[in-house]
């Protein structure tokens, strides 16, 4: 029994230490921006050892993938959550894409998911967090928005990832919200006319 108390602090203890290293390494992204960041900052802030810092995290990188997991996460419930409320795909997929802009509306998040976080990992690092993350999800809403005209499913997936890159490229310009949400309105239009 005792072992298994062990066990238990240590899990406690060890997701303590990432957290307080993602969280600190998070603050130092958004305000230094992930290049001016070292890591004997981010342990620092974090009030734990380098050692610690490699031993949960592959470096630097390791603590941004992480990161960038945690928010792609945030960011794709805050979505289905929203989504989830609509009565129609239609107005399903604009409650998603409305929600995906008020989450990008912060600074601090758009220099991490769409600046750093592509700049570091790559397009295609970055594409896996954002599938992982559910862009199946904007699959499934056009599908149902399309019906029976629906493409196969490599066609639309490729459609769910141009609007996503779409969504990503209008936060990024800072485009505004009304704008974007408008033009999408005439994309599901088009998809599926009454």
């Amino acid at each position: 029994m005792q072992e298994k108390s062990r066990g238990g602090r240590n899990a406690a203890r060890s997701e303590a230490t990432q957290s307080a290293l993602m969280k600190a390494a998070k603050a130092l992204f958004i305000k230094k921006g992930y290049a001016e960041t070292g890591t004997p900052e981010i342990v620092r802030e974090a009030g734990v050892t380098r050692g610690a810092l490699y031993h949960h995290f592959d470096g630097k990188e390791g603590v941004l993938r992480a990161i960038l997991v945690r928010e792609a996460a945030d960011i794709s419930e805050e979505i289905r959550q929203t989504a989830a409320q609509a009565t129609s795909a239609r107005d399903a997929l604009m409650a998603g894409a409305r929600a995906y802009f008020e989450a990008m509306s912060d600074p601090g998040r758009q220099r991490l998911m769409l600046r750093d976080g592509p700049a570091i990992l790559g397009p295609v690092a970055m594409a896996e967090i954002d599938r992982n993350a559910g862009i199946g999800g904007l699959a499934d809403g056009l599908k149902l928005l399309m019906g029976a005209t629906a493409p196969e499913t490599g066609v639309l997936d490729a459609l769910a990832e141009i609007l996503s890159a779409g969504f990503d490229r209008a936060a990024q310009m800072g485009i505004p919200q009304e704008n974007s949400l408008a033009a999408l309105e005439l994309i599901f239009d088009a998809l599926a006319p009454d």
